[in-house]
């Protein structure tokens, strides 16, 4: 195995951003409530974070589909 190939065993985490952590109160995740968690992610052992869509989306594509 190649220094190229470290995702073969790497451990990945998906965020979903919405639902993650809300900093502002407004009830939706945000990325400053990612950023406030970064510690508790780091502290699983991940070595990859996987941050699901955050643009504007008419969500036909769970927010892969950027409007």
């Amino acid at each position: 195995m190649t220094k190229n190939e470290w995702w073969r065993h790497a451990v990945i985490y998906q965020v979903y951003p919405r639902s993650f952590q809300d900093d502002n109160g407004d009830g939706v995740g945000d990325l400053a409530g990612i950023t406030r968690r970064l510690d508790h992610i780091a502290s699983l052992g991940v070595d990859v974070v996987w941050l699901s869509p955050v643009f504007t989306s008419p969500q036909k594509d769970m927010g892969y589909d950027i409007s």
